[in-house]
């Protein structure tokens, strides 16, 4: 008979090393893959529009970032049109408003919508559920014409009050809080806040929001980013185009509908100052995701 292949407790460990490295190498390639665009167009926002047009891709800064501002805010640059188009200030001032607005009634109404369903036993506790999951399969796009009817009615046009309060009912968000209270919430803690007296608002306030800081932290940067990059409903509901009313991915649309006289590196950079804050946000919450993660791996 053959001789008998044994493993050693040295192959383990070489094997073990071997996919370690494998991993890391996989990590480096996406987080690669991920930042590359987003490097691209910080690199080209400092290039000029006949260098982006006539050398393609670069990977290394050029020094014409001032320039590209100037001529942003440049009445005469691009037969005006940028200067009727974009005010940086304006649009963050307008988009921020609108999506922390958003973003905090979006996560703490949800928060307590998940709390009622988590912790609550009533009878049409199961098709509260379902409802919910049913509405988060309907597009905005299917009642976006009943929606602009009715805010019309309203005389809601021209107005935040719209792109702000149907936050309070995001499904989505419901769902997401809904599966990690579940696993993650522990329901005695709730019991015993009852038996020492406090009341059930306070119980979710004191003591639910601070166990479900990486879950809130998680949705706030969905909320905010999806808020921040909506396009749709704002063009469809701030009729009177003014400049002054105008969120920052219309003025971004707007400068990149100007094919009159194209600039690049003008356009480059309206879109590298657009995704800023989000990248902002990102940085500072992004420890709570691997903390959410990390938590649900563990109690899931």
């Amino acid at each position: 008979m053959a001789d008998e292949i044994k493993t050693t407790p040295k192959d383990y460990t070489r094997s073990i090393k071997v996919h370690q490295v494998i991993r890391f190498i996989i990590c480096i390639l996406i987080t690669i893959i991920s930042l590359l665009p987003i490097y691209l167009i910080v690199i080209n926002a400092t290039r000029t529009h006949v260098d982006i047009t006539s050398n393609g891709v670069s990977l290394l800064p050029k020094g014409n970032l001032i320039n590209n501002f100037k001529t942003l805010y440049d009445p005469e640059a691009a037969f005006g049109l940028y200067d009727r188009s974009f005010d940086l200030l304006v649009g963050y001032r307008n988009s921020l408003f609108i999506a922390i607005s958003s973003t905090v009634l979006s996560v703490f109404f949800s928060g307590m919508t998940a709390y009622g369903l988590t912790v609550y036993d009533f009878k049409f506790k199961k098709g509260a559920t379902t409802f919910v999951l049913a509405v988060m399969m309907i597009p905005m796009q299917v009642v976006s014409v009943g929606m602009l009817d009715f805010m019309v009615r309203l005389h809601w046009t021209d107005n935040y009050a719209p792109l702000i309060l149907p936050s309070i009912a995001a499904p989505s968000v419901v769902f997401f809080m809904l599966q990690y209270m579940r696993s993650s919430f522990p329901i005695e803690i709730v019991e015993a806040a009852r038996i020492d007296g406090s009341g059930e608002f306070r119980t979710f306030i004191q003591i639910a929001i601070p166990m479900l800081k990486p879950a809130f932290a998680v949705q706030a940067i969905f909320a905010f980013v999806a808020s921040w990059n909506n396009f749709y409903t704002p063009s469809m509901l701030l009729l009177s185009g003014d400049l002054k009313q105008k969120t920052m991915p219309m003025m971004v649309a707007s400068v990149l509908a100007n094919d009159k006289a194209a600039d690049y590196g003008v356009n480059y950079l309206v879109v590298m100052m657009s995704v800023l804050p989000v990248i902002i946000i990102y940085l500072c919450l992004s420890k709570f995701i691997v903390k959410g993660v990390a938590l649900g791996a563990v109690k899931g």
